[in-house]
């Protein structure tokens, strides 16, 4: 695969859940570099989607980068399940814990890569704590729960801020993902404000064609 300046993650979220063999095909076909999962407990997201048994069926099926996203409350007690089921990369919300170092502790004895996020009106200070501890911060560009939403106003600048702070801190190292209405018309702007991630369930699932849709969002830069 050619050199990109990001990487694609589609979400599972929203594709057919009657067929997510057929999903693992589709990014391959296409090229995405990641797959993203949605994990939502109906507690801290008023929705309920994938636990680790759908985890380790997809793991059969796809030698891509596996990012789970836990949008639970005890985040805590689903790290060790998520690495069993073959979990890559496992990211949890600053909001949803007490103790962040202990989930990341805990992602870290895992080996996996460890994710942070914040929920759009979360203040960035909220992690600046924990930046030098993790491998990557889930920016969200919508309220978490759904797929399909709009891209909110004020996300780009973001994500400026926290490449600027990154840059300060010497944490190039630490990889930015956004998502929430990531979009062909809008993922310029997203790349260029620092996001080396980009995450797409509708847009990449809800059309016609998603193998040339993750093609065609390579091809844009």
């Amino acid at each position: 695969m050619a050199l990109y300046s990001y990487k694609l993650a589609p979400s599972v979220l929203s594709a057919d859940f009657g067929d997510l063999r057929g999903a693992m095909d589709i990014c391959k076909k296409g090229g995405a570099h990641w797959i993203h999962i949605d994990v939502m407990d109906n507690q801290f997201v008023p929705n309920l989607t994938i636990g680790p048994p759908v985890v380790k069926s997809l793991r059969k099926h796809t030698d891509k980068f596996l990012d789970v996203h836990m949008m639970v409350v005890n985040p805590e007690k689903l790290v060790e399940p998520f690495a069993r089921a073959g979990a890559d990369g496992i990211t949890f919300h600053i909001e949803a814990t007490d103790n962040p170092d202990e989930v990341i502790s805990l992602i870290r004895s895992t080996g996996k890569q460890v994710g942070i996020s914040l929920k759009p009106g979360t203040p960035l200070s909220a992690i600046e704590p924990y930046l030098d501890k993790v491998d990557l911060v889930l920016i969200m560009s919508v309220e978490p729960g759904f797929g399909g939403q709009g891209y909110l106003e004020g996300s780009s600048e973001k994500i400026k801020e926290l490449k600027l702070r990154l840059n300060e801190m010497c944490l190039d190292r630490v990889i930015i993902e956004v998502d929430g209405g990531v979009k062909l018309n809008n993922m310029k702007e997203i790349v260029d404000a620092g996001a080396d991630v980009l995450v797409a369930g509708s847009a990449v699932f809800g059309e016609q064609d998603p193998i040339q849709t993750i093609k065609d969002f390579y091809a844009l830069i």
